[in-house]
């Protein structure tokens, strides 16, 4: 039996953070449409940026993760320290995504295929950082979270939750689209949306039971 790689979940953290996003910048380069869980987010930095340059697609993530956890320790009636880690999360996951739109923005994308390239390897990108980061302690962004503590709090299976959340999420950014940008314009939300919704979940299975399979999760503290 060949014997597993020892992965720490400390690095399993740091590479997850890294790859999901640069997927997400691979995908924002690409313009096939962002994931459902991240147009809601895209789309407000779209919006206020006009008005706020600096306001870039990181800032607005841990922004709009931020009112996402409040409204999460309303809806629960209870504040835990878990919350705080996970916006800790949100700020260093948007701080990585703002450096790797910028170092993405020197690939030229002026073509179909390169476009295309970029959002197969954007998504494959996204699906294995998620697949590292359950595979570690620490805790994840809100978009995760939310679902964990619901799917805890309720009698509904994750997967469920997690499918309820990606409808919500993907009608609220379509909402965000029509209100910011005019009435079936899909800014953000397109069919790169469609084939991230449908491919995800496999995807993510795939890459965690090989991350399984060859890998011993440690920790490191």
């Amino acid at each position: 039996m060949k014997k597993k790689v020892v992965l720490y979940e400390e690095v399993a953290y740091l590479i997850g953070i890294l790859l999901l996003a640069l997927g997400t910048a691979f995908s924002e380069k690409a313009n096939f449409g962002m994931s459902m869980v991240v147009a809601p987010a895209y789309l407000i930095h779209l919006k206020v940026s006009q008005y706020l340059p600096w306001f870039s697609f990181g800032v607005a993530e841990y922004t709009f993760q931020a009112v996402l956890l409040i409204a999460l320790t309303l809806t629960m009636r209870k504040f835990k320290k878990g919350y705080l880690f996970s916006f800790a999360t949100a700020v260093f996951y948007g701080i990585v995504l703002d450096l790797w739109v910028k170092a993405v923005s020197f690939i030229p994308s002026d073509t179909y295929a390169v476009r295309t390239v970029l959002f197969v390897f954007g998504m494959l990108c996204c699906s294995l950082g998620v697949a590292f980061l359950f595979n570690t302690y620490i805790a994840p962004e809100a978009y995760e979270l939310i679902v964990k503590e619901v799917s805890s709090k309720s009698s509904f299976k994750i997967s469920r939750v997690k499918t309820i959340y990606d409808c919500i999420s993907c009608v609220v950014g379509i909402i965000l689209s029509f209100t910011f940008f005019g009435m079936f314009k899909f800014v953000g939300v397109s069919y790169g949306t469609v084939i991230c919704a449908l491919c995800n979940g496999f995807l993510i299975g795939k890459f965690s039971g090989l991350i399984e399979k060859t890998t011993e999760s440690k920790r490191l503290i």
